[in-house]
C-alpha cells in the first residue's frame, strides 16, 4: 500500500466522492503493521545538553515495541509505579521502499512520507532500571503516530520543518528539524547498513530540547493532563493522560 503505484492510484482519487469521516470518530494510526519502529537518541545538540549527555558521534539508535503505537487523538496512559512519564515530539520517517545498504544521495527515494510521532519516554524506566532505552519506550500507548502520513512529494524539505509541543496549553518543546545532528537522508543510508529497512518501517528521528527531565526541577505527566504537539505540514496530536487500570 506504500508503493508508489499504489500511492499513484490514492493521487488520482477524486477527492469529491469519497466519504466524509463523521465528527468523533476514532482516528487509528496512519500507518498499520509497522515491522520495526526506530528511534534515535540524542540527535538534537540542545537535548543532549539537557539530558546531560554528550552530542553523539553516530546515531545512537534503540527501538520502540510496535505494541506502543496508538493513533494521534488516542490517550497516553501513565505505567503502573511510572513516577517519570515524559514527552518527546519527533519528525517520523516512513519507508515505502527497501533500503539496503543504501548511500545518502539515493537514500529519500526510499521513504515514501513522513508523519508526527509523541516519543513518549518513562525516564526512570529508561535510565535508572539497568536496561536498555526500550524498557523506558515501550508501554502501550507510547507511541502516537500521526494524524497524517504525508507523502515525500508534500514535504520538499525535511530538515526546515517547525516543531512543538504543549501540556495543558504550556508550550514546553518550540524547535525545528533544521537543529537535527544527523538529517533524514544519513539516518536512512545509515540504519540501512546494519540492517535492511522495509515499507512500512517507521524512524522517529529525535526530539529537541523542552523535555519534562530537562525541566529545573523537571516536570513529568500526571493523569487529566492534556497534550497537543505537532509539527508544520503534519498535523498535530492530541491526548489526554489517564492512569493505566
Amino acid at each position: 500500500m506504500l508503493s508508489e503505484s499504489a500511492l499513484s492510484v490514492v493521487a488520482s482519487a477524486d477527492i469529491s466522492s469519497l466519504p466524509v469521516v463523521n465528527a468523533g470518530t476514532r482516528v487509528g494510526p496512519c500507518v498499520a503493521n509497522v515491522g520495526k519502529f526506530i528511534c534515535i537518541g540524542l540527535n538534537f545538540a540542545d537535548h543532549a545538553a539537557e539530558s546531560g549527555m554528550a552530542v553523539p558521534e553516530e546515531p545512537i539508535v534503540f527501538f520502540k515495541a510496535t505494541s506502543a503505537i496508538t493513533g494521534p487523538y488516542d490517550p497516553v496512559i501513565i505505567p503502573r509505579n511510572s513516577t517519570k512519564t515524559d514527552w518527546e515530539v519527533e519528525l517520523g520517517v516512513v519507508i515505502g521502499k527497501e533500503a539496503r545498504y543504501v548511500g545518502e544521495a539515493e537514500a529519500l527515494d526510499h521513504v515514501v512520507g513522513y508523519c508526527v510521532v509523541n516519543d513518549v519516554s518513562e525516564r526512570e524506566f529508561q535510565l535508572e532500571r539497568g536496561g536498555q532505552w526500550v524498557k523506558g519506550k515501550s508501554a502501550d500507548s507510547f507511541g502516537p503516530i500521526g494524524p497524517w502520513l504525508v507523502t515525500r512529494d508534500e514535504i520538499p524539505d525535511p530538515q526546515n520543518l517547525a516543531m512543538w509541543l504543549e501540556v495543558d496549553g504550556h508550550r514546553y518543546q518550540d524547535g525545528s528539524t533544521r537543529t537535527m545532528i544527523f538529517g533524514v537522508a544519513q539516518l536512512v543510508s545509515h540504519l540501512s547498513q546494519f540492517m535492511s529497512l522495509q515499507p512500512g518501517d517507521i524512524i522517529s528521528t529525535g526530539t529537541p530540547p523542552g523535555v519534562g527531565m530537562g525541566q529545573k526541577p523537571p516536570v513529568y505527566l500526571r493523569p487529566g493532563q492534556n497534550i497537543r504537539l505537532g509539527m508544520e505540514g503534519l498535523g498535530e496530536q492530541a491526548q489526554n493522560v489517564i492512569a493505566a487500570a
